[in-house]
């Protein structure tokens, strides 16, 4: 019977032994699940660029633009040319009413005959009083009188040849003349217009060469410096690329827009016309390096941006500290904390915690560290 009731007493103990077992196996089971390592979408800081590239877009122009005026003037009767037109030196362009010019030419004439005939009288004068001074019938004096109305007849034939030669000439200013090759871009006088001397009628653009005006924003104007080599591209063409060169920077910045006039000189081409957009390209060095990550990559800990690094070796995340520059359309702009060869969780930061298994997804992309405004970032 003492055998019996030790058996019986025996059987609770074996069930808790099994018991006990089958809740260790659970419990083994349940830290294997822990173990799971999630995937992350990482990028990978890449060696920051030295320099970054400035684009402005702006028309091809020519070098000289001559905005031709009459000299004299007048009345417009004709206007011989129309935008786009090319001229040569000499091709009459415009012309005014000539008649009063022509009345001055007369007049002057008139006026240069009347004194050509005073100073043969008064030649004729001289010469007698000569000859009576000479024969001692005159005194000194009459000679003398008559040698300076003499003269001063001279100087009044010489005005007045000055005056038609004048007049001729702005008989002459009412025919407004190209002075060289060129192509009419402007016209700001029609027939019938009354305009005077210097007023702008006709706008040419010399034949030559050709630049780009381009608008710089007074926080790169300082890149721009006359000689500095600069690539031109035309959205015309896009296999047409030159090399060109800045000509000019304006010293002072528009009122209005605030941006500084840029003239490139571009080498003589047959495909660049005139008017055809041309998109300017500059390097420039970078002062301060700024890394480009996604906005998904940021997080916040402790009221601390932060982001999620991975360790190649250990396959954990960690967090890091980052300063924030700004935020941009494309993402974030991070001062310090990251440097190249990090690798950054770019997406599910909601997800990670200090020292947790991950396991990079499809590989590790680059995202270069380089100034602000680049944007080289691939997730994958």
């Amino acid at each position: 019977m003492s055998l019996s009731h030790s058996i019986i007493r025996r059987l609770p103990v074996a069930g808790l032994v099994v018991a006990a077992l089958a809740l260790a196996g659970c419990s083994q089971e349940k830290a294997e699940v822990k173990e799971i390592i999630r995937p992350v979408k990482v990028v990978e800081i890449a060696q920051a660029h030295d320099t970054r590239m400035l684009s402005y877009s702006g028309s091809v122009r020519a070098r000289t633009e001559s905005a031709l005026a009459f000299r004299v003037n007048g009345k417009i009767t004709e206007r011989l040319v129309d935008i786009g037109q090319h001229v040569a030196p000499g091709d009459v362009l415009a012309r005014i009413d000539p008649t009063d010019y022509d009345l001055s030419v007369k007049s002057a004439q008139a006026a240069l005959d009347a004194a050509e005939r005073q100073v043969e009288t008064t030649e004729l004068a001289r010469k007698r009083a000569e000859q009576l001074f000479t024969k001692n019938f005159a005194p000194k004096s009459q000679l003398e009188q008559a040698t300076l109305t003499h003269d001063q007849a001279v100087a009044t034939r010489d005005s007045a040849r000055s005056s038609l030669d004048q007049a001729k000439n702005q008989v002459g200013y009412t025919d407004l003349k190209a002075d060289r090759d060129g192509i009419v871009t402007a016209v700001n006088a029609d027939v019938g217009q009354v305009v005077g001397s210097g007023t702008p009628v006709v706008t040419v653009a010399v034949d030559g060469e050709k630049e780009v005006l381009i608008a710089v924003p007074e926080m790169e104007i300082a890149e721009f410096k006359p000689g500095k080599s600069v690539k031109a591209g035309f959205w015309s063409d896009s296999a047409l690329a030159l090399d060109g060169k800045v000509r000019e920077v304006a010293g002072s910045a528009d009122p209005q827009s605030r941006t500084f006039a840029v003239r490139v000189s571009l080498p003589n081409d047959p495909r660049v016309l005139l008017g055809m957009t041309a998109n300017i390209e500059a390097s420039a060095a970078n002062e301060k390096q700024l890394v480009s990550i996604p906005l998904s990559a940021l997080a916040e800990k402790d009221s601390q941006s932060i982001v999620w690094t991975v360790d190649r070796g250990a396959d954990t995340v960690h967090a890091r500290p980052v300063t924030v520059a700004k935020f941009a359309a494309d993402g974030v702009r991070v001062a310090e904390g990251l440097k190249p060869g990090d690798i950054v969780v770019a997406a599910g930061t909601q997800f990670m915690t200090e020292n947790l298994k991950v396991k990079l997804a499809g590989g590790v992309a680059q995202q270069s560290a380089s100034a602000e405004g680049d944007d080289a970032s691939r997730l994958r």
